[in-house]
């Protein structure tokens, strides 16, 4: 019996059909993957799933009795609590029977009653068949893996960023080892190690899954069957990540072939009826007019135009961009052992590495003057023009298009231009007058991306640029990269990203840390 199953499931949004009559079912041994461009519906699917949002027709029938996880990452989290004392809310239920159990403990200390006793003995065994005493070892499994022991286990969680917010509630979601785990863009704040420790876990993991996610080198790694989103219906595909996209390639030229013969013969038909409607041959006419009314039209292919990234370059005569010198970052206190010295020449690509807390971002922040340093330097060049992306989806207010968001950052601009840059994006008319809110997470990534396309520089900085793109505008963004005249510094949890050989040096603070 399926864990899952879907029936002739739409829905719509804004004016785009996201899926109509769509099947597919979800069994007890599958991992799935659930790809698709930016924009096609995935994370509302997965909305419509864990029942936050409602489908606009079909059925979504879970198992009786099922326990879904669902990585929801926008969880409440309340201050003066500890990163360990959260998680050990994954096992509220059983703290509470050890509750019970004292209790009836200290009432047999009064009156003897042996009938407690009986009581005390059935929720003792419950607690040992939960491995109850190994609730530790657990919380330390899960959160070493995931670098949030790292951060301290008193560190309070509402000062936590919102990449270390992230982890910690896929921490609690993993401690709660449900029957089905629901993920959504899972490694979008995991470094390349704490990637590789979910992917281990996850393929011991003994239930079933579903986990939307644009790296494919991590999906590739833990799927056994895919479910892919595009001409407006979800397609179910068993076997690996490479099988489901060569088998998706093969079926979406049918699908285009059938599509293009579908539509010569409506405009033939059309043309019959015009012609013949009121003539001799009226009663043919009418008679493939109903012919045509019954017909079941495919639906047309997504208007998904490909996001033509370009970084614009401003030219400067020094070949040394940027040369740090004994550079030491942090807050309070030092985040890193070793001191900075490197430097970034003109038209080099500097990537950097190491784990989710270990100082990328904040190295980043103090080379755009964000912060002070804890100690020594650095120097830009005088002709040296700035640029940054930043990873966190942040708004000063999501209520806004992006064309707002645009012309409040550019007033001088005409919208016409403005318009331009989110199409070459490949966002639509309609997203483009959407408010941010309602756009998905690659959606406004590309608005962020657009933003760039007015701010004319000779050394980037991009933060996790990477984050909710699908392949095709990572592949854009890759080549954007690439081609840029000017210095560039990136930091990516991807290794995929990095294939090519393109990247002049690696800054691996991580290493650092260890020498």
């Amino acid at each position: 019996m399926s864990l899952l199953t879907v029936k002739n499931l739409s829905q719509t949004f804004i004016d785009k059909t996201l899926y109509e009559d769509a099947n597919f079912v979800l069994n007890k041994e599958d991992h799935m993957g659930v790809t698709g461009q930016n924009g096609v519906g995935k994370s509302t699917l997965i909305k419509i799933l864990t029942g936050e949002i409602t489908q606009d027709e079909g059925e979504v029938k879970w198992q009786n009795k099922l326990h879904v996880g669902y990585l929801d990452q926008y969880a409440k989290l309340k201050a003066g609590i500890g990163i360990k004392e959260f998680l050990q809310t994954a096992f509220s239920d059983l703290f509470q029977k050890e509750k019970e159990l004292n209790d009836l403990y200290v009432k047999y200390g009064e009156n003897g009653d042996d009938s407690l006793l009986e009581k005390a003995g059935k929720i003792q065994t419950l607690l040992e068949e939960k491995e109850f005493y190994d609730i530790d070892t657990k919380i330390d499994r899960v959160a070493t893996g995931l670098g949030l022991a790292d951060l301290g286990y008193e560190r309070d969680v509402a000062k936590l960023s919102g990449g270390q917010r992230s982890k910690l509630i896929l921490a609690k979601l993993l401690l709660q080892n449900p029957d089905v785990l629901v993920l959504d863009e899972p490694t979008n704040y995991l470094d390349v190690n704490h990637i590789d420790w979910l992917a281990d876990y996850l393929n011991d993991f003994e239930g079933a899954f579903i986990v939307v996610s644009h790296d494919y080198d991590f999906l590739g790694r833990i799927t056994n069957c895919i479910i892919d989103i595009d001409f407006g219906t979800i397609t179910r595909y068993s076997g690996d990540l490479k099988h489901a996209l060569r088998q998706k390639e093969a079926d979406r030229e049918s699908y285009l072939k059938a599509y293009a013969n579908q539509q010569r013969k409506i405009k033939k038909t059309e043309a019959y009826i015009r012609k013949n409607k009121a003539g001799s041959r009226s009663k043919s006419a009418k008679s493939r007019e109903k012919q045509l009314a019954k017909m079941d039209i495919l639906t047309p292919p997504q208007n998904n135009k490909k996001a033509h990234v370009v970084f614009p370059y401003v030219d400067t005569a020094s070949n040394l961009l940027l040369q740090t010198q004994d550079l030491v970052i942090g807050y309070d206190q030092a985040l890193v052992k070793s001191a900075f010295n490197f430097s970034v020449g003109n038209g080099e690509k500097v990537a950097v590495t190491g784990f989710n807390g270990i100082g990328k971002t904040t190295l980043l922040k103090t080379l755009l003057g964000k912060l002070k340093p804890i100690y020594g330097n650095f120097e830009l060049s005088s002709t040296a023009e700035l640029a940054y992306f930043q990873q966190d989806l942040v708004w000063p207010n999501k209520n806004m298009t992006p064309l707002q968001y645009l012309q409040e950052e550019f007033p001088r601009l005409r919208p016409r231009e403005l318009r331009q840059a989110l199409a070459r994006m490949g966002l639509t008319a309609q997203q483009a007058m959407s408010p941010l809110r309602e756009l998905s997470g690659g959606e406004q990534e590309k608005v962020k991306l657009a933003k760039m396309q007015f701010e004319p520089s000779n050394l980037l900085f991009l933060d996790e640029p990477t984050n909710h793109l699908d392949i095709a505008t990572k592949d854009s963004l890759r080549k954007a990269i690439v081609e840029f005249k000017g210095g560039v510094i990136i930091v990516s949890h991807e290794r995929d990203f990095f294939r090519g050989n393109w990247v002049d040096k690696t800054i691996d603070i991580e290493k650092m840390n260890n020498e």
